[in-house]
């Protein structure tokens, strides 16, 4: 399991991060086009449900699953 913590933003009232910045950040996918192949095939878990979504706000207390790793967002 990854943990990773978001900081917060002077510019947004909760602070996010895109999922396919997350997936680069924690070294999940070694490249920007590698995280948003990932999530477009499909292979990406937000909370229990698929999201193709390439720049869905991830925020704290969601968990993102791919494979065998999981990301909890604090």
């Amino acid at each position: 399991m990854i943990e990773f913590t978001l900081r917060p933003s002077p510019d947004s009232e909760e602070p996010f991060i895109e999922l396919n910045k997350l997936l680069k950040a924690t070294q999940v996918a070694e490249s920007g086009s590698m995280a948003n192949m990932l999530i477009s095939t499909g292979k990406i878990w937000v909370n229990g449900k698929i999201d193709t979504r390439k720049r869905a706000k991830i925020r704290k207390g969601d968990k993102i699953t791919y494979e065998t790793v999981t990301i909890e967002v604090h």
